[in-house]
């Protein structure tokens, strides 16, 4: 078994506590889903927010959703002016046989021009 890293992201409308914690939980939701993920092979869950986004932690949005055994980390991504915004970024790492190319990465609402790439599943 290998550790993997399942990308996602989304962006939320305003900059409020209840719309990072939703938008947050339907991202990680929708990336559990797609990868079937079993909660006790997650390893670890970062979460990123653009700079503009500050009224709460996603990891709130896991811990709200039962993930409480798992270590949640949340940081700023780099203000790169011209880059999306009021965006929200999770990174799974997973304990999974699958490979790489198995992975269903996730992309929301705005975040989808991130990796127009990602069409192809």
């Amino acid at each position: 078994m290998a550790c993997r890293a399942i990308r996602g992201a989304t962006t939320t409308s305003h900059n409020t506590k209840s719309h990072i914690i939703a938008d947050t939980k339907a991202l990680l939701t929708e990336m559990m889903a797609q990868n079937d993920i079993v909660v006790d092979h997650i390893a670890s869950i970062l979460f990123s927010l653009t700079t503009d986004l500050d009224a709460a932690f996603p990891a709130l949005a896991a811990r709200q959703m039962g993930l409480s055994d798992v270590p949640l980390l949340c940081m700023n991504e780099i203000p790169v002016p011209g880059a999306l915004e009021q965006c929200i970024r999770i990174l799974i790492h997973y304990n999974t046989d699958l490979t790489n190319a198995e992975l269903h990465h996730v992309y929301l609402k705005e975040a989808v021009s991130l990796r127009p790439d990602h069409l192809r599943d």
